[in-house]
């Protein structure tokens, strides 16, 4: 590790925030970073680094994760180069293994004028420095030979986004990147078919880019979170009728056979049902063949076409009217996935109501200024992030965080964009613009997530992308050896051939990964958890023991009283003394005492000579007498009897309990314990994540081993690991990985970043009053509470079973056409539909992970 972080000077230079600050001890802080460089992550590293061994500054430190222009680890002279130098960041697609990233690192990195590469598998990110702009010109082509995609991160690039509907496999996206980047105005372009979306970068008008997109055979709209992205019902019932019209043309001519029809007029119908329903396909194939693209489209038209030659009309009409039902009825089931965010972007209402002198006025949130005050009424939706000011209401806020039970809101609280308010008017002082809000930063992690291709996703996409030319090469092949070798009739084979062609395309397997992920990503997020990709999404699914920090965890994190017990006198005289004690005092046992007192309603007493004992208590005098609030030691001091008392207290202590004794310098009326109790959803949790297969549940905390125990027993904790110092916590997850467990640490996000960083998976609890969480963990549950965990594990070993069922069922159906091509019992429609029916089940197949439930 110490190689790693801050190590020679001849080691490749690594992020500013992985490094140490000059002559100082640094804390790791940040998931993301600990994760990225493996920096600090483990007990046995020094995280106080000498003055010589790191570079860096305090303020070089706080530099952004993705904008640093220098290293921080290099020697005197690198530091003098690296001031000239310039950095550049991308966003890398196609990666499926952390070998991946070593394989860029040293492509990249063999470029002339390239000074270091940084590429970080997990973040899918890539960060390069060279001499000059110059340099970074050949980046992207060189990582096309090496077999991936970049996006550039920059934010001064001019990238648009568009929404493009009709991508019904991975392979029609690869057909628009490639026809896009054929022409001189896109400078970059990456399409993701699971999202819809395309992102490019382009000089020309969008018009010009919507009609480009149009040539392939897609429809494309320029993004807007606030504008509907389906198309207009015009244009659909247009498409609609035509492929019904399509549809009864092949019917009659079907039936004509029947009716003694001349067989001429039939193969017109059939003829002119082709043309109508393949236009779009072969026209669409046309441009995949210019662009060197072998999508479903080609194949499709030359088996139809193919058709056709050999005299085969009905063949050919029922092969490209299965193939456009069966894009018609996938587009559709795709959209409810694609949805599934884009009902989040409609949360948060478009406009709120402002004062404008003594009237309210509707105002669109864009225009609405951090500071200004909004009026939010019973039954409304809250439309900013704010602060609330004025009013006292019940927030349901199950869009963020998922939990159903409304949250009571008074003066001073947080509320977010896109709750509910339901009772009372409440006025908000506006504390984040509508593209800052945290629906705003959700829907834009989801997305980004969506775009990640998962390890399985991205191994099928290569396997097909080789598979598809390999089976269109052996189609051709099938056609014209056999009867040459004089095997059959040239009739017989060409037909094979065409079947074959058709079952080339991996529609179905290629399409399984992806719909499932963007599934179950959009269910986790409706529900108020953020998975960052599908990387993690198959990470979780794999987990077999979950670690979690204890305090503000398993715990709520904040000391309350547990138990009062009298010794003399009555309990509300006791609490009334113990009342006057604490109130000035700001420690926070002494706030949960008062807290508790006045919940009660018991009234505190007039009191003077208020005195602070350090380490000990406080005094106070009532009604002339002297009274303290304290520990064992401070009474001990006084000498009053405590026999009686003695073993009380030590037994309370060793269950987790701290104990403030009250009474006077005479006698003790009485104690009171205070501890951190155990959240409400903490047993429940543990007792379903067992159900869902979880096989340990283990318990990382400082305490002693006595007080461990008892909350791991009335947690449903099934193992515990003791009187941790921080990085001591690290090696307990080693050692939980070296038994042969996936582990998941579960923490807040900041302070445990060390384990955070060590586990397989890092979920962050408290998402939503949080930014850096929400940027850093793996996973991030929302809401401040365990609620939302056993629904993640459970959601995610779905998400893993779908797509094995998908991947298996694909190939399976593969294989069965595969061989019935031969003994002659395949035709051509059959041969569409296991292609395009297979493809749809297995779409269907993926939407249940949109239902499932807690």
């Amino acid at each position: 590790m110490s190689e790693q972080c801050c190590g020679s000077h001849n080691k490749k230079n690594i992020k500013e925030e992985s490094c140490c600050s000059s002559g100082s001890s640094a804390s790791v802080t940040n998931e993301a970073v600990a994760k990225e460089t493996g920096c600090c992550s483990s007990s046995e590293t020094n995280i106080s680094e000498p003055a010589d061994s790191c570079c860096a500054s305090s303020e070089e430190a706080a530099t952004p994760l993705m904008n640093q222009t220098k290293s921080c680890c290099s020697s005197d002279s690198q530091t003098n180069e690296g001031s000239a130098a310039e950095s550049m960041n991308f966003r890398v697609y196609g990666m499926d293994c952390p070998a991946c990233a070593k394989t860029i690192e040293k492509g990249i990195g063999s470029l002339q004028g390239i000074r270091d590469v940084q590429v970080n598998y997990g973040t899918a990110r890539m960060q390069v420095t060279a001499e000059s702009a110059a340099a970074f010109e050949p980046v992207q082509n060189e990582l096309k030979k090496l077999g991936y995609t970049a996006e550039q991160m920059n934010e001064k690039r001019n990238l648009k986004t568009y929404t493009v509907e009709g991508m019904d496999c991975g392979s029609c996206a690869k057909t628009i990147e490639n026809h896009m980047r054929l022409n001189t105005s896109v400078q970059s372009v990456n399409v993701n078919f699971s999202t819809g979306k395309m992102k490019i970068e382009h000089t020309n008008s969008s018009d010009e880019i919507i009609k480009e997109v149009s040539k392939v055979g897609f429809k494309a709209a320029l993004d807007s979170s606030r504008s509907s992205n389906q198309p207009s019902p015009s244009v659909k019932s247009n498409e609609n009728g035509w492929f019904i019209f399509s549809g009864v043309l092949i019917a009659m001519g079907f039936a004509g056979s029947f009716l003694g029809i001349h067989p001429l007029l039939s193969s017109f119908l059939y003829a002119f049902a082709m043309i109508i329903s393949g236009y779009k396909p072969v026209k669409s194939a046309f441009y995949s063949i210019k662009s060197r693209s072998l999508d479903m489209n080609v194949l499709m038209s030359a088996a139809a076409i193919g058709a056709a030659l050999i005299g085969e009309w009905l063949e050919g009409a029922t092969v490209v009217w299965l193939f456009a039902l069966g894009n018609l009825l996938q587009n559709k089931s795709i959209e409810q996935t694609r949805n599934s965010i884009r009902n989040l972007m409609d949360l948060a209402p478009p406009e709120a109501w402002i004062k404008n002198g003594a009237d309210l006025v509707k105002k669109p949130v864009e225009e609405i200024s951090i500071g200004e005050v909004i009026f939010v009424k019973p039954g409304d939706k809250i439309p900013l992030d704010g602060e609330v000011v004025k009013g006292e209401s019940s927030v349901n806020q199950a869009p963020i965080t998922g939990e159903s039970i409304p949250v009571d809101k008074e003066a001073g609280d947080t509320v977010f964009a896109g709750t509910i308010n339901e009772h009372g008017t409440l006025e908000i002082r506006v504390t984040k613009l509508t593209e800052d809000t945290t629906i705003a930063k959700i829907i834009h992690l989801v997305e980004e997530a969506q775009e990640q291709k998962a390890p399985t996703e991205a191994f099928i996409d290569k396997f097909a992308s080789i598979y598809t030319p390999v089976v269109f090469v052996i189609a051709l092949l099938l056609m014209i050896l056999p009867p040459l070798a004089g095997f059959g009739t040239w009739g017989d084979w060409f037909y094979k051939g065409l079947e074959l062609l058709v079952i080339a395309c991996p529609c179905a397997l290629v399409i399984s990964t992806p719909v499932a992920i963007v599934s179950a990503i959009g269910n986790a997020a409706k529900n108020g958890i953020l998975i960052k990709g599908g990387t993690f999404l198959e990470k979780a699914g794999a987990i077999t023991a979950i670690a979690f920090d204890k305090t503000g965890t398993l715990t709520e994190g904040k000391p309350k009283v547990s138990k009062v017990e009298v010794l003399e006198g009555t309990e509300e005289e006791l609490l009334s003394i113990a009342l006057t004690l604490e109130t000035y005092s700001t420690h926070p046992i002494a706030k949960a005492i008062a807290d508790y007192v006045k919940s009660k309603g018991i009234p505190s007493q007039e009191g003077d000579s208020y005195s602070n004992i350090v380490g000990k208590g406080v005094q106070a005098t009532v009604e002339g007498i002297t009274y303290y609030a304290g520990n064992l030691a401070l009474f001990k001091d006084m000498n009053p009897s405590l026999e009686q008392v003695s073993k009380r207290v030590m037994d309370l202590q060793n269950e987790g309990k701290t104990i403030v004794l009250i009474g006077t310098d005479q006698k003790l009326m009485g104690l009171i314990a205070v501890s951190d109790t155990i959240r409400e959803s903490t047993t429940s949790a543990m007792k379903t994540l067992t159900e869902n297969g979880i096989r340990e549940t283990v318990m990382l905390t400082g305490d002693n081993t006595g007080t461990a125990k008892m909350i791991a027993s009335e947690a449903n904790i099934t193992r515990y690991f003791a009187e941790l110092l921080p990085e001591d916590k690290v090696n307990a997850i080693k050692k939980l990985q070296n038994e042969g467990y996936k582990v998941a640490m579960v923490g807040d996000g900041i302070n445990d970043a060390p384990a955070l960083a060590a586990s397989d998976l890092g979920i962050a609890m408290g998402g939503a009053g949080t930014d850096t969480v929400m940027e850093t963990a793996d996973i991030v549950l929302m809401a401040d509470n365990l609620d939302k965990l056993p629904h993640t594990i459970k959601l995610s070993r779905k998400a893993l079973a779908i797509i094995k069922q998908n991947i298996w069922f694909s190939i399976i159906i593969k294989v069965i056409a595969l061989a019935l091509i031969f003994p002659g019992w395949l035709t051509l429609w059959m041969a569409v539909l296991s292609d395009t029916g297979a493809a749809l089940i297995v779409i269907l197949n993926a939407l249940r992970l949109l239902r499932v439930k807690e």
